[in-house]
C-alpha cells in the first residue's frame, strides 16, 4: 500500500511538472515570453533554452535568448574590474545570439533591433565615444528595422526609439568634436522625429515619453518636454524599469518648470 502510494505521489509530482508530457517548441517559446512579463529573465531563458535544443537555428528562439541574456546582463554588478568583465562577457553572449538571429533570417526587422539594442547596452557600457564602430552598427541595424518595416507596432515602435536615443546619445558631444570621430550623423531632429514616431506608434509607454521629453530639453523646448514628463506620470507600469522612468520624470519635472517661470 505504501508502495502504491509513494508511486502516485510520483505520478501526480511529474504531471504536474510536465515531465511526462513531452514540451513543445511553441509551448516553450510562450513559456518563456510569459516569464520574460514578469520580469524573471533566468526562467524566461532557461525556457528558451529548452526550445533552442528542440529547434536549433531557430532565429525565432535565438533573438529571445538573445533578449533574456541582455536583461540579465542589465542588472548585473559592475563595481569592480572582475564584475565588469562578466558583464561585458554577457553582453557579448547577447550578441552572438542576436548576430546569428540576423543571419538566419535577415528579412526580420526584430532580429536587426535586438542586435542594435544588445550593441547599444554594448556601447553605453563602454562610454559612447570608445565604441564609435558599435554605436555606427546600432545605427544602421535599427535604421535597417524600420525599413523591413514588419514585426508589429511594438517592434517598430521599439526600433524608432533606439535610432531616436542613438542620435540624441551621440549629440552630447557637440559637431566640430565628434565629426572627425565619424560621428557627424548626429542630429537632435533626426532624434525628435524618430521618438516622436516610436510615441505615435506605442502611445503611452513611459520610456519612450521620456526619451521625447529629455530631447525637447535639450532644445529648450521646455513646454512640450512638460507635456511628455506628464505623460509619463499618467503611463502605466508596463516595464521592469518603469518606476525609474518616473522618478527620473518627475526630477525632470521639477527642472523644467522652473525653466518656465
Amino acid at each position: 500500500m505504501r508502495t502504491f502510494t509513494f508511486c502516485l505521489v510520483l505520478l501526480f509530482s511529474a504531471i504536474l511538472n510536465g515531465s511526462l508530457f513531452p514540451q513543445t517548441v511553441e509551448g516553450l517559446i510562450q513559456e518563456g515570453d510569459k516569464y520574460n512579463t514578469e520580469f524573471n529573465h533566468q526562467k524566461s531563458l532557461e525556457s528558451y533554452q529548452k526550445a533552442d535544443k528542440l529547434s536549433p537555428a531557430n532565429w525565432d528562439i535565438l533573438w529571445r535568448i538573445s533578449r533574456a541574456i541582455v536583461d540579465i546582463a542589465n542588472k548585473m554588478p559592475e563595481g569592480n574590474d572582475q564584475q565588469k568583465d562578466a558583464k561585458l562577457k554577457k553582453y557579448e553572449q547577447s550578441f552572438t545570439y542576436a548576430d546569428s538571429a540576423v543571419k538566419l533570417a535577415p528579412d526580420q526587422s526584430v532580429t536587426y533591433l535586438r542586435r542594435a539594442i544588445v550593441n547599444g547596452r554594448i556601447a553605453l557600457f563602454q562610454g559612447v565615444f570608445s565604441a564609435i564602430g558599435t554605436v555606427d552598427d546600432v545605427k544602421s541595424d535599427s535604421e535597417r528595422a524600420i525599413q523591413l518595416n514588419n514585426g508589429g507596432n511594438y517592434v517598430q515602435a521599439l526600433s524608432h526609439y533606439v535610432l531616436g536615443r542613438t542620435h540624441a546619445k551621440v549629440c552630447e558631444k557637440s559637431y566640430l568634436i565628434r565629426l572627425p570621430l565619424g560621428l557627424g550623423w548626429g542630429d537632435m531632429e533626426v532624434a525628435i522625429r524618430e521618438l516622436q514616431n516610436a510615441v505615435k506608434l506605442k502611445p503611452n509607454f513611459r520610456m519612450f515619453h521620456l526619451e521625447l521629453a529629455k530631447a525637447y530639453i535639450e532644445e529648450d523646448e521646455y513646454k512640450l518636454a512638460k507635456e511628455n514628463l506628464l505623460l509619463v506620470e499618467k503611463a502605466p507600469f508596463v516595464l521592469e524599469d518603469d518606476n525609474e522612468y518616473l522618478k527620473e520624470a518627475k526630477q525632470l519635472l521639477k527642472e523644467v518648470n522652473k525653466e518656465l517661470e
